[in-house]
């Protein structure tokens, strides 16, 4: 890998995936370190204490890996911890996720924009202070997308399953005029197509991986620490999972992409550690 260091990412399975597919075709010559803490999937049910635990313990995984920058791929992780990790590790730079609540205040035309993330996020002092900034005269609805996470984890993004969990989620926010939809989770992404199928045109839905992805760059750019743009990255994964199951579900959903090597990882006395 490069010496001037990897793009870290992180999330708590295969949803940041969502985000280094954005990352890894804008920035092709960057290196990227990604890992998915599927030992502990899924974070969004977790406490806040719990998911800034683990965030702070992957964020010194990933420092350990010499990573340059941080994405932290999961709007609960985000939600928890981005700012207690950006005081723990003051000289790193992060770059978190958010509900694209701005975009999606700004192409309203109902006045009404829905949510759909996880009951972390929404607890999160990120998410406040987006509401706080951006929701003046329009009114968010909020939504829990149960079961979303775990459909994804599993592979299952087109059964009748998983479309009744769409349906329960985001048939309510749109019958109530919302005509904005903000996925606020980088697992929903996967669903997309579901999700516009179930909502047709009655609402936009609004993935913010490409603007994070952005965000990356502009980092990269301002720190003077982007690789030379005429090399090509390598990718390294790391699971706290199965290897073979992720490297099967990756295939499987992002068959033109690049897998590069997979990784284990695994958690002991509260470090996440690789085997040596």
């Amino acid at each position: 890998m490069n010496e001037q260091g990897a793009v870290g990412l992180f999330d708590s399975g295969f949803g940041g995936l969502s985000v280094w597919r954005e990352v890894a075709r804008l920035l092709p010559h960057e290196d990227i370190i990604y890992v998915a803490d599927q030992a502990h999937v899924p974070y969004g049910s977790r406490s806040l204490d719990e998911v800034r635990e683990f965030s702070e313990q992957i964020v010194r995984f990933l420092l350990g890996e010499g990573v340059k920058v941080i994405v932290i791929a999961c709007n609960a992780a985000s939600a928890a911890a981005l700012y207690y990790v950006r005081n723990r590790f003051p000289g790193v730079p992060f770059v978190g996720m958010e509900p694209a609540i701005k975009p999606a205040v700004e192409r309203t035309r109902t006045g009404i924009v829905g949510v759909i993330a996880t009951r972390t996020t929404f607890q999160g002092k990120l998410f406040a202070s987006l509401m706080a900034r951006y929701a003046r005269g329009v009114h968010v609805l909020t939504q829990v997308g149960t079961g979303l996470v775990e459909a994804v984890e599993s592979g299952n993004l087109d059964e009748p399953e998983t479309e009744a969990l769409v349906r329960e989620c985001v048939v309510p926010l749109v019958e109530a005029g919302a005509d904005q939809l903000v996925l606020g989770c980088t697992h929903y992404p996967f669903l997309r197509p579901l999700i516009e199928r179930v909502v047709g045109e009655k609402a936009e839905v609004i993935d913010p991986a490409p603007a994070v992805a952005r965000q990356t760059e502009r980092v990269l750019t301002r720190m003077r620490l982007a690789a030379d743009p005429d090399r090509q990255g390598e990718h390294l994964f790391y699971t706290s999972g199965n290897v073979f199951a992720f490297t099967e579900m990756f295939r499987r959903v992002l068959p033109d992409d690049d897998l590069g090597e997979v990784r284990p990882v695994f958690w002991r006395d509260g470090r996440l550690e690789r085997l040596e």
